[in-house]
């Protein structure tokens, strides 16, 4: 009874647009074991761990929102395999599948932990997951991360592979770094079974580089592919906020996400969660509604979930996203991590 009750609730949870809110991402830690270029500075400073929530927190949080018709939970970081005792986490998420409850639960990550987590991550009900992955090439992707070694990434993605997890590869174009790969990362994810998501560069936080010299449109890039692939349109769509079409000649869907050239506000279903309970409403925007002090306050989730439909009646109808060359500074001052990829 309590599980149809939720689903009726969450009918009614719309934002002043209309859209029904049936996604939501949390990230469950600011911290990463690498320091990608474009999302982090190298010498990053990270929450201390008493501002966090604790897993059970989070999973009190996530179920709140189950109950008022989310539909669809994405982990995501920093890195969230990183996080001690993360799979207590996605195995309470896990149980919450199925009718009345969630259809689906995902996970974004850098790959580097999926060796140790693959198995566990299929058995907990996890069946896709985002690994992101910039290049190929070994020298490449240690300039990229800063840290990383390409073989461990590699090693995880085949172990999640083995796992019988589907994999969508997550690659940001970057302008003069990786531009000259994506012929070869399309050809390697359609050898392999993956799919591929290009992704604009996004000016969130400070890190230590012009985003200028970065930023590659990907209009740009997809005119360029054309006159290798034949791109075939498609009105498949995951939820999010890529727009796919296949590539006829290895048969996977190959993704955009344009948040500088295209605004994909639209038809958007979803909010974030930080590490520390504060709820963003979208990405590209600062304002955000704090459901720690609710979650908190009492045993009962009549306040949390009151704060909860009181953020969603403030989500704004799209972001803001430029890269102000000017005067050289993020369009957001928080960096990615912290939000949730």
């Amino acid at each position: 009874m309590l599980l149809k009750e939720g689903y009726r609730l969450g009918a009614n949870m719309r934002d002043p647009f209309g859209r029904a809110i049936t996604y939501l991402r949390i990230s469950v830690t600011d911290r990463c074991d690498l320091r990608c270029v474009y999302c982090m500075a190298e010498e990053m400073t990270f929450l201390p761990k008493a501002e966090l929530l604790t897993l059970e927190e989070l999973e009190r949080v996530a179920a709140a929102f189950i109950r008022l018709g989310v539909r669809k939970i994405r982990l995501t970081g920093g890195e969230p395999l990183v996080r001690r005792n993360v799979m207590s986490l996605v195995n309470a998420l896990g149980s919450r599948i199925g009718p009345g409850g969630l259809s689906e639960l995902t996970l974004t990550t850098n790959g580097t932990q999926l060796t140790r987590y693959a198995q566990d991550l299929f058995a907990a009900g996890v069946r896709r997951i985002n690994v992101s992955l910039d290049t190929l090439d070994p020298v490449r992707f240690a300039a990229i991360t800063r840290w990383g070694k390409l073989e461990k990434t590699l090693e995880g993605i085949f172990a999640a592979k083995a796992a019988g997890l589907a994999i969508k590869i997550n690659t940001v174009a970057l302008k003069g770094t990786n531009e000259d790969e994506f012929d070869r990362l399309i050809a390697w994810c359609g050898e392999h079974g993956f799919d591929l998501c290009l992704i604009e560069t996004m000016p969130m936080g400070e890190i230590d580089q012009d985003r200028t010299n970065q930023y590659l449109p990907l209009s740009l890039v997809r005119a360029r592919l054309s006159r290798t692939w034949t791109l075939e349109e498609t009105d498949y769509r995951t939820g999010g906020p890529a727009r796919y079409v296949v590539v006829k000649e290895t048969g996977r869907r190959l993704g955009f996400i344009t948040p500088m050239t295209h605004n994909f506000c639209e038809s958007c279903n979803r909010v974030r969660l930080t590490c520390t309970g504060t709820l963003y409403m979208c990405l590209g925007q600062d304002d955000a509604a704090d459901l720690r002090t609710p979650l908190r306050a009492s045993s009962d989730d009549g306040l949390l979930e009151a704060a909860i439909r009181e953020a969603i009646s403030r989500k704004p109808r799209g972001h803001d996203f430029v890269i102000d060359r000017r005067r050289n500074r993020p369009a957001v001052a928080r960096h990615m991590s912290l939000t949730g990829g």
